[in-house]
């Protein structure tokens, strides 16, 4: 047996299965493709399910692939076995009714034996009890019957109705060091001896919704080997930690942690944890996931946090993880091209790495100081509003904060916290659904409108069409439901459908259309133009003059100029994707866009604002495609032949097999339902006017074009007119005389401070002939009235530093609307138990306010200053009960 690297297993394997005629596919994204059923890709086959089911057509009927995968029901577990891991890689070939069961056997046989040379003898098979043709393509090749184990449930694969059948799995003895001493050890053991490597999945049959079980008429092979188990069996390792790509990250992490591997158990879980969520989230990084509270990205800022955790307990509070991910990426590059992007990937790690340190310490705090007090009233349960707020305020995964209450030996009141985050959810859904329903909300269609065809779409051509109004809806403000009417009279507000439209409905980032319609001397004002879930385009109109009849003709009308403006924009929205991706990098992918007649708006991946030269560089470039007037041409194509031609999609649209491409110029080329212009010149101008942060690694540009542009224009214009007029200056001075106008401004603040001082100087002088002792504590309560927090505090270093260790300062500015205070206390008065947090919350509680801080330093505002002195008191009582 060679002991060959990873990275040469999956080469090995690829082109054996390439000289067999199967067509080699990179892995694919993480990111499920119209499969709501996964929240990310966990096994080889997940990403074919169409091509398994027949819903589309495979590119080849013999596939092979090594696909990358996230698992995390055990996540518990990674890091305390060398087994479990949330990232691994899963070789895979694949029949398309093509070849069945003789090859599938005799080709991962020839694999085991002739490419990785494993032992033969030590190679063991199952297959499903009554699934004799396995065992006699098993026998055709050699295979001692006496290593055939027979087993039913566990060799049969099936999930629900559809395609299924037995499957056959090949084990390896890796000897009795890897034993569990039992003397019935055997296959099926928990122990680590007989590792599965593969297995191979015949489906044969179609499971029904009675039960009842189909022959397939077009048989398949799916096939699913684990390449960190085969790469830890040919290198003789014994967990997966230790095959040569995954030690090399593990090796890393030990050195920026400062930890001996094999030391201590305690620090070995966390290094083996680290090493295992950086190669997870590395490559859910790479293919566009960004940490969230939602759906995949909060798989991903689960296993960053996580992972940046375990640097904690290894005594490392500052960010580590980094540089473990340059090495992961550095293992895997070669195979992954979408690792090339490694500064894109380790900006958003660190950045979120950086994003929970800000809060981690706070967040432990509240935790230890919970576990504490629970203890205290002799429970071992954690409440669920507690670990609500440590998830909405301070980022803990509540996960994390189970396990760091478990190792407290404390358990959470899930059911509360659960309910919490239901009723957050329902807030948000609400809030949603406020902002987004449409003037009808969610009220169905009737069942015969349903049935209806698509509604055709002829606007690409004309803005004006002649058609048959099919029905005249109205919404029943009583029932919220739709009624059908024959005819509808002015002042109506109605919906109207028919067998075509001109109208582009609301849809891919776009606004929706709006103009008028026409039926004789009727007049009808068309607002908005919606799609229902059927493809119905739903015209939401009010009848201006006139009486409307349903099953006649009508001739609909395009606002032309509403339209032109629209269609500006959206193009606009493609030279900017690809200026971004020229000018900043190709991860910064599209996360939305809203086109409307008035603006654009582009959201984009990307960490952190945007520069401002770059951004002049992004606007610069898109204006020169503009006046470059390329031509703006739409096809429409079969979707595997647009993805061929480089064209550009977006991970989450569903798109069909037949898909639009818009190219415009030679310098954009995406996947685009939408309305554009005919050449790029006809933008006119581009203008970018905003750029911000929506959330965590997304950005958010604005910009005007055509007519929009041109007015910004003036406004800026204008702008600079009126601040040269009132500085006095030419365009080209105003900087200098800003910057002559801030030079005189600092001058002058530094005069005041100054004066500040002075007379802070003399209010100390007068202010210490109040100092008095109170057992331990020298103590010094004076008002101080008219400073600010900053004067306050140079205050109190005053008096604390002439007083010296016992020294206990309590200080009171009362300014118009509030009142600040200030606590400071040397550290022989903090070792005698005078802590200024609590000084200065007893203080801020008297006079309406609140606050806190350190022992030796803390600040809090209130609002009633009549009430000063009596907070004084407060304090003196507080500092003599403590005496």
């Amino acid at each position: 047996m060679d002991a060959l690297s990873l990275n040469e297993v999956r080469k090995l394997y690829l082109e054996f299965f390439r000289e067999r005629g199967h067509l080699i596919l990179p892995s694919f994204s993480l990111i499920p493709e119209n499969d709501p059923s996964v929240l990310l890709i966990n096994a080889g086959m997940t990403p074919m399910k169409p091509w398994f089911t027949g819903a589309n057509t495979p590119p080849s009927t013999r596939v092979a692939t090594c696909q990358k995968c996230i698992r995390t029901p055990d996540i518990d577990r990674v890091g305390k076995t060398g087994r479990h891991g949330t990232f691994f890689e899963m070789l895979g070939n694949f029949s398309f009714g093509d070849y069945f069961k003789k090859e599938a056997i005799q080709w991962g046989w020839e694999f085991s034996v002739d490419v990785l040379k494993l032992d033969p003898e030590r190679i063991y098979v199952t297959i499903h009890a009554e699934d004799e043709e396995a065992f006699e393509c098993w026998r055709s090749v050699g295979f001692p019957e006496e290593r055939i184990y027979r087993f039913r449930e566990d060799n049969f694969w099936e999930h629900g109705v559809g395609p299924c059948g037995p499957c056959s799995e090949m084990f390896y003895d890796r000897g009795e060091a890897y034993g569990c001493g039992d003397p019935n050890c055997g296959i099926g053991c928990e122990c680590d001896r007989y590792v599965e490597y593969w297995n191979l999945v015949f489906t044969q049959f179609d499971r029904l919704e009675d039960g009842s079980y189909v022959p397939l008429e077009k048989k398949n092979i799916d096939t699913g080997a684990g390449l960190e188990r085969i790469a830890a069996i040919v290198q003789d390792v014994g967990t997966l930690f230790e095959v040569d790509t995954v030690r090399s990250i593990l090796d890393k992490a030990c050195e920026v942690t400062g930890t001996i591997y094999g030391e201590s158990e305690t620090k070995d879980i966390a290094i083996r944890v680290i090493t295992d969520h950086v190669r997870s989230s590395m490559m859910m990084i790479a293919d566009g996931i960004l940490p969230s509270n939602e759906g995949r990205g909060y798989v991903l800022r689960r296993l960053i946090r996580r992972a940046a955790r375990q640097g904690r307990i290894l005594g490392k509070h500052e960010p580590i993880l980094a540089p473990v991910m340059r090495v992961a990426i550095a293992q895997s590059c070669d195979h992954y091209p979408e690792l090339k992007n490694e500064e894109q990937i380790l900006r958003v790690l660190e950045a979120e790495e950086k994003r929970f340190g800000r809060t981690i310490e706070q967040g432990l705090t509240i935790l230890k100081e919970a576990v504490e007090a629970e203890r205290a009233k002799g429970s071992d349960r954690l409440p669920g509003d507690l670990c609500f707020l440590l998830h909405d305020t301070y980022g803990f995964p509540i996960e994390l904060t189970v396990e760091i209450a478990s190792e407290d030996e404390m358990t959470v009141d899930m059911e509360a916290f659960s309910h919490l985050m239901n009723k957050q959810r329902e807030r948000a859904r609400k809030d949603f659904h406020d902002k987004t329903s449409t003037a009808w909300g969610t009220v169905s269609l009737p069942d015969h409108i349903r049935m209806l065809e698509p509604t055709p779409f002829f606007g690409y051509d004309s803005l004006v069409s002649k058609v048959k109004l099919l029905h005249i809806l109205a919404l029943s403000e009583t029932d919220r439901a739709f009624q059908e009417w024959e005819r509808a009279e002015e002042g109506d507000d109605i919906v109207l459908i028919t067998d075509g439209t001109p109208f582009y409905a609301l849809g891919g980032g776009q606004v929706s259309d709006s103009g008028t319609a026409r039926q004789g001397e009727t007049e009808v004002d068309i607002l908005t133009a919606e799609l229902s879930g059927d493809g119905i385009v739903l015209h939401k109109a009010r009848v201006k003059k006139g009486t409307l009849l349903a099953d006649k003709e009508i001739e609909l009308f395009v606002d032309r100029n509403r339209r032109l403006a629209t269609a500006r924009n959206h193009t606009a929205t493609h030279l900017l994707h690809a200026a971004l991706h020229c000018v900043i990098g190709d991860w910064t992918t599209q996360k939305g866009s809203l086109v409307s007649p008035e603006r654009l708006r582009f959201d984009f991946q990307h960490d952190g604002p945007v520069p401002e030269e770059s951004l002049r560089a992004v606007e610069r470039l898109v204006n020169r495609k503009i006046l470059e007037n390329g031509p703006v041409v739409t096809e429409v194509m079969d979707i595997e032949s647009a993805r061929s031609s480089g064209a550009m999609a977006l991970f989450g649209e569903k798109y069909s097999d037949r898909v639009r491409v818009v190219t415009s110029g030679d310098w954009s080329r995406e996947f685009c339902g939408g309305t554009h212009v005919r050449s790029t010149g006809e933008i006119g101008l581009f203008r970018l006017v905003s750029e911000s942060g929506i959330a965590a690694g997304v950005r958010r540009i604005e910009a005007l074009t055509g007519e929009g542009a041109i007015e910004e224009m003036f406004r800026d214009a204008s702008a600079v007119r009126g601040i040269t007029e009132r500085l006095r200056v030419h365009r080209d001075e105003i900087n200098a005389r800003l910057d002559s106008l801030e030079e005189r401004v600092r001058s002058q603040q530094e005069e005041i401070k100054r004066l500040q001082r002075e007379k802070l100087s003399e209010s100390v002088s007068d202010a210490a002939s109040e100092e008095r002792a109170i057992g331990p504590f020298k103590v010094l309560m004076t008002v101080l009235p008219g400073c600010n927090a900053e004067t306050l505090r140079e205050a109190g270093d005053r008096f604390r530093d002439r007083i010296g260790g016992s020294a206990v300062v309590i200080l009171a500015s009362a300014l118009s609307d509030k009142v600040l205070w200030l606590a400071m206390a040397g550290p022989d008065a903090v070792a005698h138990g005078a802590r200024s947090g609590d000084l200065v919350r007893i203080a801020a509680k008297v006079t309406g306010g609140g606050g806190g801080g350190r022992p030796d330093m803390a600040q809090a505002g209130g609002r009633d200053s009549s009430r000063i002195e009596e907070a004084m008191d407060a304090v003196r009582k507080h500092l003599e009960s403590i005496a």
